[in-house]
């Protein structure tokens, strides 16, 4: 372990969860910055300060998705730690393919998590069997880089919505809406991921974490 004092956050909505984290952050001898139920409430927390490590749960109550919650907090420059019972292997993906670290499973014990938040605090991705598994799970793993607009046309179009409300909904042209989804089946057939139709496109949306499938 290092000497280093780690600044540390929380986001899980079961409030024993979060004092049980607050305990061992004592017993370790980090400082817990921010124990929230939801990303916002991280964010408003933390009022633009930054901490070594922010632990999360892959389900939050309020419904958002792990791969937005994962970027948020990396966006904002913190590494993030995915702490969860983690039998959702598409959740699990996704939150690696934005950027989580690793997954620790809640069967292990505080200790065991308070040393991956070290390993994680130093930049080391934690090579361990559900982080693994996720992984070769998923043969392809390779998540198509899309632009936000790109997202946004996917996330709407993929959910139900025709190209013409799709369009309307974001203040452009129909022809604009079908050249972004144009755009889209192309970059995800560049990656051998077929997306030829509106179920494809769903079943992509889905595995990288643009839909989340609970709400369908």
């Amino acid at each position: 372990m290092s000497n280093r004092v780690l600044t540390v956050a929380i986001v899980d909505d079961h409030e024993a969860v979060r004092y049980g984290f607050a305990g061992a952050c004592r017993e370790f001898h980090y400082i817990l910055m921010a124990s929230a139920s939801n990303v916002l409430e991280l964010m408003e927390q933390l009022n633009g300060r930054k901490v070594d490590v922010v632990v999360m749960d892959l389900s939050l109550a309020d419904g958002s998705l792990v791969s937005e919650n994962v970027r948020t907090v990396v966006n904002h420059g913190m590494p993030v730690l995915i702490f969860s019972i983690a039998d959702r292997s598409k959740l699990i993906r996704a939150a690696i393919k934005s950027g989580a670290h690793a997954i620790v499973p809640k069967s292990e014990s505080m200790q065991e998590l308070m040393k991956a938040i070290e390993l994680t605090s130093r930049g080391v991705f934690i090579n361990n069997a559900e982080t693994t598994a996720a992984i070769d799970s998923d043969q392809d793993f390779k998540i198509a880089q899309l632009t936000d607009r790109e997202r946004q046309v996917l996330t709407l179009y993929a959910s139900g919505l025709a190209l013409k409300q799709v369009a309307y909904q974001l203040g452009v042209e129909r022809s604009t809406a079908k050249e972004h989804i144009d755009r889209v089946r192309r970059k995800y057939a560049k990656l051998g991921r077929h997306a030829g139709t509106k179920i494809d496109l769903l079943r992509r949306a889905i595995e990288d974490g643009y839909i989340n499938e609970e709400l369908l």
